[in-house]
């Protein structure tokens, strides 16, 4: 009986090659492949003692280990875990609406108010830098964000940029954490976020950096920075962060990946 590989096979074979990719990349991107491959090299170990060269005891203790293995890599991953799920579940959702916005939404109008959005987000950003404040914003997609608006102040106010200067002013009391701004509306000021554990990040970078990293490797949120030592403009999205940006080259961003 010869070897036989149908069309079910390399269909099998390409979806685990997919799967292994797109499982390395969130695992580099969050800094836990290196565990990733401690345990490829134990699981390396374990089949060379466990069945090539036989050892029983050290064989066996092996075997107890890898039968709690399932669990061990819930608590080990489970932050990539959630996160490879989140990614799974948003994007059909993220199609869905884009549709339903261009089939039944007035395109126009719906123009004019993104472009208005955009744009004074944008100005508030280019205004804080030559103030020389620091800012994070962090505007909402398809995830929602309450769990983290409650640890601020709500605000629940129209996208003005002077209002979020305002913010970001140095003696204001909300200037320390971040902005969220949901649809048409900051929502919250003075969010606490969580700080990615990355440890890749360049060490120049401050908690602004950090929190905008986290909340948008956890959520599928943009997060935009604006650096108090240095002016720089940054933003943050799947978990990649792109350090010292232009004002045109943000906006093109927003205009291209934010949809009210």
């Amino acid at each position: 009986m010869g070897f036989q590989i149908g069309i079910k096979d390399i269909i099998d074979i390409i979806l685990v090659a997919v799967l292994l990719y797109e499982t390395f990349k969130l695992l580099k991107r969050t800094g836990a492949i290196n565990i990733f491959f401690g345990i490829m090299g134990f699981v390396v170990v374990w089949f060379l003692v466990s069945h090539i060269f036989k050892m029983e005891l050290l064989g066996g203790i092996f075997d107890r280990i890898i039968s709690v293995g399932a669990f061990a890599l819930i608590v080990l991953f489970q932050e990539e875990i959630r996160r490879f799920f989140l990614k799974i579940g948003t994007k059909p959702q993220s199609r869905l609406h884009y549709i339903i916005k261009r089939l039944f939404g007035t395109q126009k109008q719906d123009n004019v108010q993104n472009d208005f959005y955009i744009v004074q987000i944008v100005l508030a950003c280019r205004n804080i830098s030559k103030a020389g404040n620091g800012a994070l914003i962090v505007i909402t997609k398809e995830n929602n964000l309450d769990f983290y608006a409650q640890s601020g102040e709500n605000i629940n106010a129209n996208v003005s940029s002077r209002l979020i200067e305002n913010i970001f002013f140095k003696n204001s009391p909300l200037h320390d954490g971040a902005l969220i701004v949901s649809g048409q509306k900051l929502k919250a000021a003075a969010c606490i976020l969580p700080v990615s554990k990355n440890q890749k990040i360049p060490k120049r970078l401050g908690l602004r950096h950090r929190a905008a990293l986290g909340i948008t490797e956890q959520t599928d949120s943009i997060a935009i920075v604006v650096s108090e030592e240095t002016g720089q403009i940054s933003w943050a999205r799947n978990g990649e962060i792109n350090i010292n940006v232009k004002i045109e080259q943000l906006e093109h961003f927003l205009s291209d990946n934010v949809l009210i």
